[in-house]
């Protein structure tokens, strides 16, 4: 049943052999046993047994995990707990096996509940509560090997009655004020381990959608589709990450229940392939609208998720009002949005020549530091202002008088800092012609540079991110108009 791949690859293998992104539960209520398992068996544990096989063998190659729900087993006691560990017996080795038992607990507990379900049942994945922190999580993550599922936004109905609380975390209060609580659980748990997953309702679509901005790599365990009501096409729609995967949508009843479990599997699988070449020609239709191509898209979604862009009344330090704000240091408390970004500007530095690339004090220095490590290009960077001790460095790092440097900078709006750095960096006998910037303002700096003998070559214009959050249905044109007169643009 379990095998030593790890948990995400092994359960992308499956979805890729089979197709598909569908999970189903083995979660056997003694009273629903159907009638040709039951008369034709001793026993409650045996008709079961024989039930959840029919369920395996006719959908195993339907499916890309199987999710049994402790509960169910442990209710019969000793021979329940027997009859779980016999059908993890039939479940093909190649397909995982996500335990559902909520677990939530912390200290030796914890260890004890991680030790029961990776020691002994030696499941692949497992369901775990978040309410007591990171401290009920840390025993799970040490199996460095297995999932973990951390409850998110569940499908029952009295879902909100805590987990859309909206909370004030004065650590992040200057840019997520009044938030839900599930999107705090959701980017606290995705920062917990590279392991963890998040348990997302099928029924709330708009909660599916919000989770995924916050935790753009994450996949979701996605019960409530089948007898719960859950959309396929909106929970798709919400869901889905940009490589067409993410999801894993849980179904119960709907296949254990129905007469034929491979058809019912067949039938929800192919609905859910559907959904999904659905979503891809609509992504494919919007790149061919907006110019910018799906993983650029995402990134822009991740920045807008992050507040790294957003749009109200702000006073910048000139004192004047903006209709947005842009702050791309956040970065750095999002490793998966920065690692996106690092990409695209190594997209954009592969075109050009350099011997190094240089960071600009301060939001570049930890953008240039992932650029250089995506690119694999030596890093140096300049200081504001030289040490008054030691060597007196104004630029710090290894390099030669004669070399070709390429700023690095977040963005450019009149582009005074790129001109600032590019004259400490000339005055030391380097050579810079080119800036790359994630995002370009349209506020004349590129007119400047370009006087100052610099190119610049940037990830993303402003009015093109405006372009694409329009259109993905994330800023109403209204604002985008705003801020299109405000840098002087018209749409």
């Amino acid at each position: 049943m379990s095998t030593s791949t790890h948990f995400f690859q092994k359960l992308q293998l499956a979805a890729e052999r089979n197709q598909s992104l569908l999970c189903v539960g083995l979660d056997p209520v003694p009273e629903q046993i159907p009638a040709r398992y039951r008369d034709e068996e001793p026993d409650i544990i045996s008709a079961i047994l024989a039930w959840n096989k029919a369920v395996i063998e006719q959908t195993a190659d339907l499916v890309c995990a199987y999710k049994p729900n402790i509960a169910f087993y442990e209710a019969l006691g000793a021979p329940g707990m027997a009859l779980l560990r016999s059908t993890l017996a039939l479940i093909p080795p190649h397909i995982p096996v996500i335990l559902d038992a909520k677990r939530g607990d912390m200290g030796n507990t914890a260890i004890a509940y991680a030790r029961a379900c990776f020691d002994e049942l030696q499941v692949d994945a497992v369901t775990l509560s978040p309410y007591l922190g990171r401290d009920s999580v840390e025993p799970f993550a040490k199996y460095a090997d297995k999932g973990l599922f951390v409850l998110c936004h569940t499908s029952n109905p009295s879902a909100g009655e805590f987990q859309e609380l909206e909370i004030t975390d004065w650590r992040t209060l200057d840019r997520e004020p009044n938030q839900a609580l599930y999107l705090h659980v959701a980017r606290a748990a995705a920062s917990w381990s590279p392991n963890v997953g998040l348990v997302v309702g099928a029924t709330y679509p708009a909660a599916i959608a919000a989770v995924r901005h916050v935790a753009p790599q994450a996949w979701f365990l996605v019960p409530g589709i089948g007898a719960q009501g859950g959309d396929v096409e909106a929970t798709l729609a919400a869901g889905l990450r940009e490589d067409g995967t993410g999801l894993i949508i849980n179904a119960s009843r709907a296949v254990c229940l129905a007469a034929d479990h491979g058809q019912a599997a067949e039938q929800l699988r192919s609905e859910i392939e559907q959904a999904r070449k659905n979503q891809q020609t609509k992504r494919t239709a919007l790149t061919e609208e907006v110019g910018v191509p799906p993983e650029r898209q995402a990134l822009i979604a991740n920045l807008a998720a992050l507040q790294a862009i957003k749009f109200g009344d702000f006073t910048l330090a000139s004192g004047t009002q903006s209709p947005f704000y842009i702050d791309l240091r956040l970065l750095v408390s999002q490793p998966a949005v920065l690692a996106q970004a690092a990409v695209a500007y190594a997209a954009i530095l592969a075109g050009l020549t350099c011997d190094r690339i240089a960071g600009v004090p301060y939001a570049a220095l930890p953008i240039g530091t992932a650029v250089a490590i995506e690119a694999n290009k030596p890093l140096i960077y300049t200081r504001k202002e030289a040490k008054t001790h030691g060597l007196g460095k104004v630029i710090e790092g290894v390099w030669q008088p004669g070399e070709r440097v390429i700023i690095i900078e977040d963005l450019i709006t009149t582009g005074g800092s790129i001109i600032q750095a590019a004259e400490q960096l000339r005055a030391a006998g380097l050579i810079v012609e080119d800036v790359i910037v994630l995002i370009d303002r349209e506020q004349s700096g590129v007119a400047n540079l370009a006087a100052a003998g610099i190119r610049a070559h940037s990830v993303f214009k402003l009015s093109d991110m405006l372009d694409v959050l329009v259109k993905t249905g994330q800023l109403a044109r209204e604002k985008q108009q705003e801020v299109l007169n405000f840098i002087g643009k018209q749409n």
